[in-house]
């Protein structure tokens, strides 16, 4: 299955895209796995949330950011 033009344009065809379930895809963005189904049913998606999925869709941030990123934010 080819990703669609934008993660932002249709998120269930992006994260079916890359081969993981609603849990897996969504947790690495600090996001559960029923937010991550409300999002994916037209529930507005956070821009911190989007911005993050942008910048990893666009291979400006890798897995080891986000959970660094993750580890920092839950370390407060």
């Amino acid at each position: 299955m080819a990703r669609p033009k934008s993660p932002l344009s249709d998120l269930s065809a992006y994260r079916k895209a890359t081969g993981l379930n609603q849990s897996d895809f969504w947790r690495r963005f600090g996001v559960t796995q029923s937010g991550g189904s409300r999002y994916e049913s037209g529930r507005n998606l956070p821009n911190a949330v989007g911005m993050l999925l942008w910048l990893v869709d666009k291979n400006k941030l890798g897995e080891a950011d986000l959970k660094a990123a993750l580890n920092a934010v839950n370390k407060r």
